[in-house]
């Protein structure tokens, strides 16, 4: 039964752009873990509570990513080692600075929006409606994280400038 009323074989991009976000998002949701463990010095507290904020948020992500590929009648992949060969992002080591961590966070967002809008052209191809309202809530609630990060670190960046 398709009650969907979009062709099976019309959703294979969709669904492939969908997995390989889902990969995306588990490498950023673990590199976000890994950043809030780590944390050191004089930003641990803003830093430590905003990774958490995001990973939770990656974390609700992940599920409704593989709802929306099980809803299309797929499976979501599932296994570490298939994320680690299709994602975008890469994981992070842990000794690095506050500041690297912020960078780190940014570019793992410029490959998820990238990813992103990669999934919403395949399906407004298809005029998958389902998944373009979840994509589209994504990016710009993504976006709007990117903005908060980055202005930190402008500020961050500025004071520490103005002191040399």
């Amino acid at each position: 039964m398709n009650y969907l009323g979009i062709e099976e074989k019309k959703l294979k991009n969709v669904v492939s752009a969908l997995n390989a976000l889902l990969a995306d998002y588990h490498i950023y949701y673990q590199n976000l873990r890994n950043f809030h463990w780590n944390i050191e010095g004089e930003n641990f507290f803003d830093l430590h509570n905003r990774f958490e904020d995001l990973y939770n948020d990656a974390k609700v992500k992940i599920d409704e990513i593989a709802e929306r590929i099980l809803t299309l009648r797929h499976h979501p992949k599932g296994s570490l080692s298939e994320y680690l060969k299709i994602s975008h992002i890469e994981e992070f080591d842990v000794a690095v600075s506050d500041r690297e961590m912020v960078n780190a966070v940014l570019d793992n967002h410029a490959q998820l929006i990238k990813r992103m809008r990669k999934t919403l052209e395949e399906a407004e191809r298809v005029s998958d409606e389902g998944t373009i309202d979840l994509i589209g809530g994504f990016l710009a609630d993504l976006e709007k994280q990117s903005w908060m990060l980055d202005s930190w670190r402008s500020r961050k960046f500025a004071t520490e400038a103005s002191i040399y």
